[in-house]
């Protein structure tokens, strides 16, 4: 009981009362000495979190609650993984930028209102998970990410992109889907290594001829969207294999489209490959 009243009062052990020190009293003073862990800085506290996975430096601080981030993750310039995504983010500090050796950045699902300039600095990034956010516009910075292959900013309330990211020569896959877009942004048709491109869900009304630029493309998903027209010059995209344009507002195709030969059927499940062209006003049936 005395043992007890001790501890709540807030003592580690009770008192000895003049007696002489024993062996069961110094393995409670070992006991009492602060751990390794707790003379770790907090930057080590967060590196003991990060592995090797894969060959790659990874830490993952996904669905943790965080409303910001700890400065001194930014210190951790050895990462090249870093997983923050499910949070309630709604910014990132200008640190971004000193992660340089990141490869893989993944940011979805959290309340980001904008990426910061810095995030150019990341000349090794080649993923980019932005999806699920509040983001309204991209910085132009992120033009600078060079090595970029894979880029989501799907579900964000975005309407534009900067021309600067026509430098993203290495893209293949483009996930624009669920934003604010009318028109294909510009810069688009100047990334020609895109196999993927999903614009779904968006305000788009048509497509600009120099869509045939994207000359290895493979899928691209326009449903829900209000396109009146196909042009002619997408039907010299004879690599694709996927074309979606479901719940659109078109009356016809271009007759051209023959020309389209992986495209091979039209498909009705949304995983198959072909012409996916339901719930349009079409004129006449489209011949197989």
């Amino acid at each position: 009981q005395n043992i007890s009243k001790h501890h709540a009062s807030g003592d580690v052990a009770p008192r000895n009362h003049g007696r002489k020190p024993n062996s069961d009293d110094s393995k409670r003073q070992l006991r009492r000495k602060p751990s390794c862990v707790e003379n770790f800085s907090s930057v080590d506290r967060i590196r003991k979190h990060a592995t090797r996975h894969l060959g790659f430096s990874t830490l993952s601080l996904a669905m943790r609650g965080l409303e910001e981030t700890p400065d001194e993750l930014w210190e951790l310039q050895e990462l090249q993984k870093l997983n923050l995504s499910s949070n309630a983010l709604s910014a990132l500090p200008s640190g971004l930028g000193s992660l340089e050796n990141l490869v893989i950045l993944n940011l979805w699902g959290n309340e980001l209102l904008s990426l910061p300039p810095e995030i150019g600095r990341l000349g090794k990034l080649r993923v980019l998970f932005a999806h699920r956010n509040r983001l309204s516009d991209v910085p132009e910075e992120l033009g600078l990410c060079a090595n970029l292959e894979v880029l989501s900013l799907a579900n964000n309330q975005i309407s534009a992109l900067p021309n600067s990211l026509s430098e993203l020569r290495k893209l293949t896959k483009l996930n624009l889907s669920h934003n604010r877009i009318q028109h294909v942004p510009a810069c688009v048709y100047s990334m020609r290594s895109l196999g993927f491109l999903h614009l779904a869900n968006n305000r788009l009304e048509n497509l600009a001829d120099k869509i045939q630029e994207l000359v290895n493309l493979k899928i691209l998903i326009l449903e829900q969207n209000s396109l009146h027209a196909l042009p002619r010059t997408l039907c010299c995209l004879t690599g694709l294999e996927l074309l979606n344009v479901d719940f659109n507002e078109l009356q016809s195709v271009p007759e051209e489209i023959y020309k389209l030969r992986r495209l091979e059927k039209l498909a009705c499940h949304p995983l198959d490959k072909g012409l996916h062209i339901v719930h349009n006003p079409l004129v006449k049936p489209i011949k197989e």
